[in-house]
């Protein structure tokens, strides 16, 4: 990314920080929403391996690990750009958890894992850097590993850089909601 784009990426930041401290995103723990996680945890269940260690990219305040209460995880890792989001899900505290604050566009995790998911993050990524972050991540799976991605609406500019060699599709859908504008498409992503 050039300075420019440095700059944008800042401001999102506060701007995200700001909407989170209002209660902006408090509609990710509505009924509509909860439509969207279900269809991202039946993947989970049906292409992860038992007992995973799961990496949630856009984790916000923790929404996904609130909605896999039954499921039995070894270690849970959420990442956001937010501060704010952050420190609210590390106040609750869930076990075999971490939360931290990163930035997708240089973030290298440092260690492996079974279970990746874009949560509505990857058409965050700067076109420049959709690719590297991309390859990072799937450098981050264990071996036979699978990554989950969320998207709204369409995700024009996305879709594409997951078709690659590296990658298996394993399934794919869009998840409808009353409201015609209101809808994702998830792929679930096998390692090869």
């Amino acid at each position: 990314m050039n300075i420019i784009d440095k700059f944008h990426n800042w401001r999102r930041k506060l701007r995200w920080n700001k909407q989170y401290k209002s209660g902006r995103w408090d509609n990710l723990k509505s009924h509509t929403e909860a439509v969207r996680y279900k269809q991202i945890i039946s993947f989970i269940k049906t292409y992860g391996k038992a007992n995973p260690s799961i990496m949630d990219l856009g984790a916000g305040e923790g929404v996904l690990n609130e909605k896999i209460i039954d499921l039995e995880y070894s270690y849970f890792l959420g990442m956001d750009f937010s501060s704010v989001s952050i420190k609210k899900a590390n106040k609750k505290k869930f076990q075999n958890s971490e939360f931290i604050v990163a930035d997708l566009h240089t973030f290298k995790p440092i260690k492996q894992f079974d279970i990746i998911v874009f949560n509505e993050a990857f058409y965050y990524i700067h076109n420049t850097e959709k690719e590297n972050v991309l390859k990072t991540m799937i450098n981050s799976l264990n071996p036979d590993g699978i990554l989950i991605t969320s998207i709204y609406r369409e995700g024009t500019g996305c879709w594409e850089y997951f078709e690659r060699d590296t990658l298996k599709q394993l399934d794919f859908v869009t998840v409808k909601t009353n409201d015609e504008k209101t809808y994702w498409k998830i792929g679930v992503y096998k390692k090869l």
